[in-house]
């Protein structure tokens, strides 16, 4: 448990009903009740109730704001300390006026994300589920939502902590060995460490599977539309967002920057970027825009390039296919409301047919088609089960993969009969790369660098 008591408001900064301010420590009550005026003084109050009260300036006497303050004392809160809960109403004024009352008495600004590091440090929480609250408040899509939830509710710690519970025995197993080998057979031992190496892998496997999907989930797929101007890229934005996100005229060359906008489909949250049409131009302007697209162009996950199958494909086209080659890409027939004049059979032989969708923005034909074409891109058509614990954490990721290879080292070592004081080194490894996950064996330099991306009172 620390020593000094934090605040910060927790809501976002703007007007609003109310606002929260969120104050948390040993402190916590006593420094809250010396500045509020109610029937039960704060100080007396249950844990779990809710005063209202004012909020007075314990100088002057004068009354700063109407409140009511959520008393939850330790352990029974997401920090496991005394933690109050002040609802201002909601606006910058009415919150800065408390705020700077409170910072006048043995309370600190908390700092970015300390109040989930408190739930961490206090065995609230671990790493893992801490990371989720902060994937849980950027989810873009539903399904985001869900995977974030259950990992906060502690689906992923559950396995992990299965799996490294088996690599302790297995520790264990070789301790014995080493300090009393007189009670053991070589070979036994060799052949129980490769079991137990086997059945973690496998472990671990199951969790990378569903990497791919998870990182989708958390990060959604930048997706860059491009194309020659007047071909229906802002349209088709549009049509994707359900809103006029983008300016739709017949002047070419209408947009000259990158509009961003976020959609999900089909659970898979999408951040597009609709682009300046791509063509030689003396406009300055224009030019600017072009490059930007280019640019644009080059961080995409997916590119989305929108063809007028109404008009024979162009050189600045032919070239755009050519810098696609290799990508994840599909390519939008647009305006087949309008009779065809384009040689199909020549983007079937560079792309395939399975990557072509014919629509018609305008028409909103082939939003469905384009929706399924992206699910069986990236997700195979679907995204596996709902009861699936999807790993999302690039951090996480990249240690279950450290880990397999520990794992995969310690079985090749033992199959070669090596010394069971060198496999377990390897065996240790995998242990505290698991452990990384969920905070056992982290340094104190990587918390402080996740914390730090927190927001301000979370």
């Amino acid at each position: 448990m620390l020593s000094d008591t934090i605040a910060a408001v927790s809501t976002a900064v703007g007007e609003g009903g109310i606002a929260i301010i969120r104050v948390s420590g040993p402190d916590a009550v006593a420094e809250v009740g010396r500045l509020m005026r109610s029937r039960t003084p704060l100080p007396e109050a249950a844990s779990h109730t809710v005063q209202y009260g004012h909020i007075v300036d314990p100088q002057g006497g004068e009354v700063m704001e109407e409140v009511l303050v959520t008393v939850m004392r330790a352990p029974r809160s997401f920090t496991m300390e005394d933690v109050v809960e002040i609802s201002t109403h909601g606006g910058v004024i009415s919150v800065r006026r408390v705020m700077d009352l409170l910072l006048q008495q043995r309370i600190r600004l908390a700092e970015p994300g300390e109040f989930t590091k408190r739930a961490f440090l206090n065995g609230r929480i671990d790493l893992s589920q801490a990371e989720a609250v902060m994937d849980l408040i950027r989810s873009k899509s539903d399904r985001a939502f869900s995977v974030a939830l259950k990992q906060v509710g502690g689906s992923l710690s559950q396995q992990i902590a299965a799996l490294r519970q088996t690599l302790l025995e297995t520790l264990a197993h070789i301790e014995v060995n080493i300090d009393y080998p007189e009670h053991d057979v070589e070979a036994l031992t060799a052949e129980y460490i490769k079991t137990r190496c086997t059945e973690v892998t496998e472990g671990i496997d199951r969790l990378l599977k569903s990497a791919q999907q998870g990182k989708i989930l958390r990060e959604g797929i930048t997706t860059a539309i491009v194309g020659r101007p007047n071909v229906g890229k802002s349209s088709l934005l549009n049509a994707l967002a359900r809103e006029n996100k983008a300016i739709v005229t017949d002047i070419p060359g209408t947009t000259r920057d990158v509009i961003e906008e976020y959609v999900t489909i089909n659970h898979i949250p999408l951040r597009l970027l609709d682009t300046a049409g791509i063509r030689e131009t003396m406009d300055l302007v224009e030019q600017i825009g072009v490059e930007r697209s280019k640019a644009a162009f080059g961080e995409a996950d997916l590119v989305l390039l929108v063809l007028n199958a109404s008009e024979p494909l162009h050189d600045d086209e032919l070239e755009l296919m050519e810098q696609i080659r290799g990508r994840q890409a599909l390519v939008i027939l647009n305006k087949m409301d309008l009779p065809s004049a384009l040689d199909r059979a020549e983007l079937t032989r560079r792309f395939g047919e399975e990557a072509i969708v014919p629509m018609s923005v305008l028409q909103e034909q082939g939003l469905d088609k384009l929706e399924e074409a992206i699910s069986s891109l990236f997700l195979g058509g679907k995204l596996e089960s709902g009861d699936l614990t999807y790993v999302s954490n690039v951090r996480h990721i990249a240690l279950l993969k450290k880990a397999r290879q520990s794992l995969r080292d310690a079985y090749d070592a033992a199959e070669q009969l090596i010394p069971i004081d060198m496999i377990q080194i390897d065996v240790r490894l995998a242990w505290e790369q698991l452990g990384e996950i969920v905070g056992d064996t982290a340094a104190d330099s990587l918390l402080d660098q996740i914390f730090s991306q927190f927001c301000l009172g979370k």
